[in-house]
């Protein structure tokens, strides 16, 4: 007898419903899957079988055979076990199969026969809403994904319950939804350190704040205890809450990643990631055979933080440039290639030399020039092109330190970072930008109009510093992101001078 079952998956961040077709006829008793399915998909025929047996009901002592289609799609991980053994059930007339077809059901089999959760069910969940009008069956502890979209969906322990359930769906509560309002957009994203904790680097805070009003890569570069790691990890502190929108992204991206809390399951706060310098490109741009999500794309809409970063290995620096560009990162594989979101804020922070004293005022540095010369040109100039702000942060003083003076606040300087994101999604009103950072050509060109002696001041630089074509339009987005934090419409000649100074490092120290 024959028996079709709905299920889904996702490869990479895209979901694709599947058709699980079993067929159990006479013969030797064996139990096949094809369609493509992964070591774990063929794994799933003992959990199956174990799992039918534990839970009540007889396993068929005949010819199985189990087709996941469309086969042309890669099957993996342990989330087809629920449809498998499903449809095992009705192809053996165990289940009522009429009622079994306007359902689409994912899950983990234990031996004992209980759902376990499986990674990626908020995505399915908003495409089955959007595009199949199913109602999704799905183990009780993957519930809180599913609240989140206005999907009907049912959660249940165990595999023993769907033949009640199919009897009289009726007796079961669907979960409860808990789709989230506009009032997420008050939730501040709070870091883990307040800028009131950092003593004096006026200049570097001045910094921090324009990359966190216009969305903007920065880089630090200072001696060894300078404060640019504390520095970095006060940004999340500063920037404007994330909208629903946002929320939801990060939210399907570390569902597909596995790392959704199930009692928090939407993310309200913006990821800071901070990879070690070891970390090999596979885990900073994601990969594998089944390419899942690396850190670029965990760090979609917060901050990755990159500390020492010339001690990365070059080849993975190299590969930042195309999400620092395009937002995405595409991820090549024999059998697909899977696009990730990449749209992160990039912190750097980099010691000036091997002993990391070169230009300390009070220490001196032991590198030869040759030394200095070698450690700068870790970063090459096509990536530190890419970065908008680079700063130097100077050794704090004893004075500074030991100063009782009250330093402002994360709360005082976020209020300004989101008044300054206003005036920018105002701006950019019914655009896929959403910030300064995010334009293209074609924006700079329409928002950043400078003249007289703006134009003078920022032509002059051009030459002298050999700026090329990238940084030329970088310096003009952050001259507009100042011109917005002061609330100006105009770009004015400070406003340019401003940026400019941000760009020095590219060819003097680094």
């Amino acid at each position: 007898m024959l028996a079709n079952v709905l299920s889904c998956t996702t490869v990479g961040m895209e979901p694709h419903l599947i058709e699980v077709e079993v067929d159990v006829s006479n013969g030797l008793p064996c139990f096949e899957i094809v369609g493509l399915p992964d070591l774990t998909v063929k794994e799933s025929k003992e959990r199956v079988r174990t799992a039918i047996k534990n839970s009540g009901f007889e396993f068929p002592p005949r010819r199985i055979v189990v087709n996941l289609a469309p086969a042309d799609i890669k099957k993996e991980g342990p989330g087809f076990d629920f449809a498998i053994a499903t449809g095992i059930l009705a192809a053996t007339g165990q289940l009522n199969t009429d009622a079994l077809q306007r359902y689409v059901l994912v899950g983990e089999l234990s031996l004992d026969g209980r759902l376990r959760a499986i990674p990626g069910i908020l995505p399915m969940a908003i495409f089955l809403w959007e595009h199949v009008k199913k109602a999704f069956i799905i183990p009780f502890d993957n519930s809180g994904e599913a609240a989140l979209t206005p999907l009907t969906a049912f959660a249940l322990h165990k595999l023993a319950e769907i033949k009640e359930f199919l009897k009289n769906p009726a007796v079961y509560t669907p979960v409860v939804h808990a789709v989230p309002e506009k009032s997420l957009g008050q939730i501040p994203a709070l870091g883990s350190t307040d800028l009131s904790d950092v003593k004096g680097q006026r200049m570097a805070k001045r910094a921090l704040e324009i990359a966190a009003s216009g969305g903007h890569n920065i880089l630090l570069v200072g001696s060894p205890g300078s404060g640019k790691s504390l520095l970095a990890k006060c940004l999340p502190s500063i920037l404007p809450p994330m909208t629903v929108e946002e929320a939801l992204e990060v939210s399907k991206i570390y569902s597909v990643a596995g790392l959704l809390s199930k009692e928090k399951p939407l993310v309200t706060s913006r990821p800071f990631r901070s990879p070690h310098h070891s970390s090999s490109g596979a885990s900073l741009m994601g990969g594998g055979q089944a390419p899942k999500p690396g850190e670029v794309t965990l760090a979609t809409n917060g901050v990755l933080f990159m500390d020492e970063l010339p001690e990365y290995r070059r080849d993975v620096l190299e590969a930042l440039r195309q999400p620092l560009e395009e937002y995405t990162v595409t991820i090549t594989r024999v059998s697909a290639a899977v696009a990730f979101p990449a749209r992160f804020q990039l912190v750097g922070a980099a010691n000036p030399c091997y002993c990391g004293y070169y230009g300390d005022r009070l220490k001196e540095c032991t590198c030869t020039p040759y030394q200095v010369n070698k450690y700068r040109s870790k970063i090459s100039g096509p990536l530190l092109d890419r970065i908008d702000l680079q700063i130097d942060v100077p050794r704090v003083t004893f004075e500074e330190l030991e100063s009782r003076r009250q330093e402002e606040s994360s709360e005082t300087v976020r209020q300004r970072v989101v008044a300054a994101r206003a005036r920018q999604l105002a701006r950019f009103n019914g655009t896929a930008v959403t910030c300064n950072a995010q334009m293209g050509h074609k924006e700079v060109k329409k928002y950043c109009l400078i003249r007289g002696e703006a134009r003078e001041l920022l032509s002059n630089a051009f030459g002298a510093l050999g700026l090329s074509a990238r940084a030329h339009d970088r310096i003009l987005k952050i001259a507009r992101t100042i011109a917005d934090m002061a609330g100006t419409g105009d770009i004015k000649a400070s406003h340019v001078a401003e940026a400019i100074q941000y760009r020095s490092f590219d060819r003097t120290l680094l």
